[in-house]
């Protein structure tokens, strides 16, 4: 069954998800200008096919520019990054496997986004903003991680921090509606 649209203003992007067994489809529509940010998934491999606009991924470290038709993977642990580099909309066709919760970190970070809660360079608008973020990067740790700060850093402060989040009440998104 195919979603709504989720619209995530940060990141300039509209996602629809589309489940099939154990694989997750997902289509984007990026802004001119958006972009996804290094990461990583620890136990995911994610499969990109161009099908409109200019889009340039970076996997490990290694950039390559694409247009429609072609395609690309990041292999689980393999470190990658996207941006629309045209002036028109891009869209990507992308295939997560095993889905695991990659839906709902998605709809959570544009839910996050949707109500402020980060900047476009990814920083928390403030405390409070810190311990939510912290909680939803902790909870999804086993899905998606950022690769900066330095990943080596962010579980310690991620742990600590997402423990005192829970501590005064911060859920993610998706907990909120539970």
């Amino acid at each position: 069954m195919v979603s709504d649209l989720v619209h995530d203003p940060v990141r300039r992007q509209r996602y629809r998800f589309e489940p099939e067994g154990d694989v997750l489809r997902v289509d984007i529509w990026i802004d001119p200008g958006g972009e996804v940010p290094e990461h990583l998934h620890p136990a995911q491999e994610e499969r990109f096919e161009v099908r409109s606009g200019h889009v340039r991924f970076t996997v490990n470290g290694v950039r390559q520019d694409a247009g429609p038709g072609e395609r690309l993977a990041a292999p689980p642990g393999t470190k990658h990054r996207f941006e629309n580099l045209g002036a028109d909309e891009a869209r990507l066709r992308v295939e997560v496997e095993p889905a695991l919760d990659i839906r709902d970190f998605l709809e959570d970070a544009a839910k996050l986004a949707r109500e402020g809660k980060y900047t476009r360079r990814g920083l928390p608008r403030g405390p409070r903003a810190a311990l939510e973020a912290a909680v939803f990067a902790h909870e999804y740790r086993r899905t998606t991680v950022l690769t900066s700060p330095l990943m080596v850093a962010q579980r310690p402060l991620l742990t600590a921090l997402a423990a005192l989040g829970r501590r005064r009440g911060y859920k993610s998104p998706s907990a909120r509606s539970r």
